[in-house]
């Protein structure tokens, strides 16, 4: 994966605040870049749990709050009456924290995990919660005093904000294009065209093809990291290409019986990369790739070939998708200021044909006050109405799986520790590695 920063390319915070005693007045989301736009209006969400030595009451869960809104400003945006940059009061603080007292933490965080429709339900509070459950008997055998969750709106944090707030650092955005990196303008117009013409198809289909609301789940799980560096090192593929297989093809199912495709497996899957643009979002640091993934019976044949699949993708312009998801984005909020009903509610479940998104953030490592005490594995996921999800979360000891989707796919969650234990018992022939070969850090 590559790196990260916290750091911008143009601008501080101060600029936006400028901007900000104004507009927000008028509209509260008038700061959210189209990217932010997006994700607000399609109400995606993501979460962070994790379990805890400390037992927390309702000030420690406050003061960690307060950390957390001075390390990210960007919490600070979006509702009514948000003042951005400034500290919350404690009313607010009052209002989005939470603590419950239970017999065990067994069950956890599956339990917990939700849509977290919540958030949005009253406009005139921070577009965040953030919850803890104490174990009323103190530590349980593990050292597990508690669990805590942090649910925001995805219009406020990504999953690098998520990895730098683990270690305590500060995870605000400033300006993340690089307005001297202009790309050429012809793929500039090429872009715009092409998210336009995406615009408007996906509500055209999105309108007449969108799948009824379906059951939808959430599910965890956590593997060891060196298994899957051994194992990935002893198939000769990239542990990213190894988790990504691992988790269409047991979704997927064997035989005729195969829940996403018979055929090729449509997937989204994101990354960071440093080399920014003019046309980037000035918000997220994250970067979109389409992949298709043929389906194959023999895991050891399907890894190899995804692991091909991803090089041969980024070894060619990585920036023309996420360019054109840019430009959809922009004429979707200026159709939507013209016309307030675009796009409808059908729109936000039709996902184009993509089977699922495999995303993959920074490593989360605890550090600093902010997690003191916190203990792996570290979950943290999302959540889309049109999209099955899947969010791969490295520690320092565990990758854990987080899964949003359809409640159909779940049943084969578990299958994903069955297809490890069998492929890591196989005697595998050697296999010529593809270059740059990429390690998790």
């Amino acid at each position: 994966m590559k790196s990260f920063s916290s750091s911008s390319f143009a601008g501080e915070h101060s600029e936006a605040l400028v901007l900000a005693r104004a507009a927000v007045a008028r509209n509260p989301q008038a700061l959210f870049t189209d990217f932010q736009w997006f994700l607000y209006e399609g109400r995606d969400t993501v979460f962070f749990t994790a379990f805890s030595t400390n037992q927390y009451d309702k000030e420690g869960l406050g003061n960690m709050v307060a950390e957390m809104v001075a390390l990210a400003p960007q919490l600070t945006h979006g509702f009514v009456g948000a003042q951005p940059g400034q500290p919350f009061p404690k009313h607010l603080l009052d209002a989005i924290t939470s603590v419950e007292l239970v017999d065990d933490l067994d069950g956890y965080p599956d339990k917990w995990l939700s849509k977290s429709a919540d958030i949005f339900e009253r406009k005139d509070l921070p577009l965040f919660r953030v919850m803890a459950a104490v174990r009323r008997g103190g530590p349980d055998d593990q050292g597990r005093a508690s669990v805590i969750q942090v649910r925001s709106s995805h219009a406020l944090l990504e999953g690098s904000d998520s990895a730098l707030l683990t270690r305590s650092a500060a995870a605000g955005h400033g300006v993340q294009s690089d307005k001297k990196n202009r790309l050429p303008l012809g793929d500039r117009l090429k872009g715009a065209l092409r998210g336009y013409s995406f615009a408007f198809m996906s509500i055209l289909f999105g309108t007449i093809l969108a799948p009824k609301e379906q059951p939808w789940g959430f599910k965890t799980l956590a593997l060891e990291r060196h298994r899957l560096r051994q194992l990935a090192n002893k198939l000769g593929v990239r542990q990213r290409s190894l988790m990504f297989a691992l988790v269409t093809h047991a979704l997927n199912g064997k035989g005729e019986e195969k829940l996403m495709s018979k055929t090729v497996i449509g997937a989204a899957y994101t990354m960071l990369d440093t080399k920014r643009n003019s046309s980037d979002d000035d918000f997220f640091r994250v970067r979109a790739l389409a992949a298709k993934f043929a389906v194959m019976d023999d895991f050891v044949d399907y890894v190899r070939m995804v692991d091909d699949t991803v090089a041969g993708i980024e070894q060619k312009d990585i920036t023309s998708f996420q360019m054109m998801i840019n430009s959809m984005f922009t004429s979707l909020r200026k159709l939507n200021r013209i016309a307030p009903f675009l796009p409808g509610k059908r729109f936000w479940r039709f996902n184009g044909g993509t089977h699922i998104v495999l995303t993959l953030v920074p490593p989360h490592r605890t550090y600093g006050p902010m997690t003191h005490g916190m203990i792996e594995p570290i979950y943290c996921g999302a959540w889309h109405s049109a999209a099955n999800i899947c969010t791969f979360c490295p520690g320092r000891e565990y990758v854990t799986l987080n899964f949003s989707m359809a409640q159909r796919h779940l049943v084969n969650v578990d299958k994903i520790v069955a297809l490890l234990d069998e492929v890591e018992a196989r005697d595998v022939g050697p296999h010529t590695m593809t270059p740059s070969v990429e390690r998790l850090r």
